[in-house]
């Protein structure tokens, strides 16, 4: 936008040269200068509207800064799994409503209106006309006829609706929990993509270390080789390993790139928005006591798993007594009130008005239906058991998933450790290999090993951080601290 701004300004700004020019030559001086500042004026105007249009434009991306706790916010309200089970909860509300008004006046109105082309004809026994033994056609009613209407109905014992007031709490609770069932496996995707950024660009810091130590061997052996110190194989050694780890490292970039557009995915953001992230490595806190805090028999309570399955339970326990209610009477109280108009000239149909109206009660009772209500009562008897055995199951689930996590995450953590030290460990073998080498009582061969261990070191401790990271969340998802 700023480009055509700017184009646009050339554009203009080259015709009121060329004008200027030219009427310059054409004029008298009075009229010169007249048209002189007219056009002037005119360049100033097009200057500052396409400065404006310049400073108003939109940038096309957005930059953001977040720590952790910011992507999980921000998705919470943008990613399309949470704003679904949102959306959910508040058509819930509407169904709650919807279940309370079935309790309450049922209003209506009615309008008709008919013309008989033919009236409609009645055969009446003869004896009323003295003419026994046979049937007299006669025609009853008028050829225009209308009717107005206001119907009423007020259930007064429905179980139906009873039970339907009675669990409309838990069908809430229902799509409140799902949401947040929702908000949690967000939570977890979105840190769990966080740190694999955060990893992604450690191993970054470690390639690049290893790169510049390797180029400063490579250069120095390079130099060594060309005043007849060590041979050509040495150095197409080194050189064999720099691009090695040169492309590593470029893929590296590229999977870092790729890492980040994972983590906006799970966060909602659009992919093209740029992201950096505030938290560090050194932010986050391994230790093992994060293993020991919770009781392993009590954990499923606080899953929101199992709060699910509770609801569902009680749902169909609801469910339960509606079907048992249909053995039971419906009660309701009716009423109407209708204006009826007949006439046989339509212009005159509304002048004659014959009104009607009534007050009942109605009870229904259910005597046979073939035993459908006896088989549904069935069939939600089983749904309730089944419930059961569901909250049984995620019990022994959620305490198996306590200690697998719990398991997982300990000895992640050992083999983090067992990998720093490992690492320190190579990075010394690597510097006593190469002051060997450098004194000559050490061979290439030696200093390219040293360098390679060195390197499945660091790939090691990469791996390991990124699973005891990830064993973290897991086993925090696993004892339901994150809400």
């Amino acid at each position: 936008m700023n480009n055509t701004a700017d184009i646009g300004l050339s554009i203009h700004s080259g015709t009121l040269l060329h004008n200027l020019n030219y009427l310059c030559k054409q004029k008298n001086k009075s009229q010169q200068k007249r048209m002189k500042h007219i056009i002037l004026t005119a360049f100033l105007i097009i200057a500052v509207a396409s400065k404006g249009i310049s400073q108003q434009a939109p940038p096309n991306n957005q930059l953001y800064n977040f720590s952790v706790a910011d992507c999980i916010n921000y998705a919470y309200n943008h990613q399309h799994d949470v704003i679904n089970a949102n959306l959910d909860v508040k058509s819930a509300d509407y169904h709650v409503r919807e279940v309370i008004g079935q309790g309450l006046p049922q209003i209506s109105g009615a309008a008709s209106f008919t013309d008989y082309l033919k009236i409609p004809t009645t055969l009446l026994p003869g004896e009323f006309f003295n003419a026994p033994g046979t049937y007299v056609p006669v025609k009853f009613g008028v050829k225009y006829q209308s009717n107005l209407a206001l119907n009423g109905n007020l259930p007064l014992f429905d179980p139906n609706y009873i039970v339907g007031l009675q669990g409309r709490r838990t069908y809430k609770e229902l799509y409140d929990r799902s949401y947040t069932r929702s908000k949690i496996d967000v939570n977890v995707n979105v840190t769990k993509a966080y740190y694999q950024v955060l990893v992604s660009v450690e191993q970054l810091k470690l390639l690049d270390a290893n790169i510049n130590q390797l180029k400063q061997q490579m250069d120095e052996t390079t130099a060594r080789n060309k005043q007849g110190f060590v041979e050509k194989i040495d150095v197409d050694r080194i050189t064999v390993q720099y691009n090695s780890l040169v492309t590593t490292r470029d893929n590296t970039v590229r999977m870092l790139a790729l890492n980040y557009e994972l983590l906006k995915f799970q966060m909602g953001m659009p992919i093209e928005n740029e992201l950096t992230l505030k938290d560090k490595l050194a932010d986050i806190q391994l230790d093992v006591s994060s293993a020991d805090a919770v009781n392993d028999s009590t954990a499923y309570r606080s899953r929101i798993e199992y709060n699910l399955l509770e609801t569902q339970k009680k749902l169909n326990e609801f469910e339960l007594k509606s079907k048992r209610g249909q053995f039971l009477p419906k009660l309701s109280a009716n009423g109407s009130y209708a204006s009826s108009y007949q006439n046989n000239s339509f212009g005159n149909l509304y002048t004659s008005n014959f009104p009607s109206s009534y007050i009942g009660l109605t009870l229904s009772v259910p005597i046979y239906t073939g035993g459908q209500h006896i088989n549904q009562v069935k069939q939600s008897e089983i749904n309730v058991l089944k419930s059961q055995n569901d909250l049984i199951n995620m019990r022994n689930t959620v305490s198996l998933q306590v200690s697998q996590s719990r398991i997982s995450y300990i000895n992640g953590l050992q083999t983090l450790n067992d990998q720093k030290k490992n690492r320190a460990l190579a990075s010394e073998v690597l510097r006593v290999s190469k002051i060997k080498y450098d004194q000559g009582v050490g061979s290439s061969i030696e200093v390219t090993q040293a360098q390679t261990a060195l390197q499945d070191a660091d790939n090691s401790y990469i791996q390991g951080l990124y699973n005891a990271l990830v064993s973290k969340v897991d086993l925090d998802k696993a004892y339901g601290r994150i809400k």
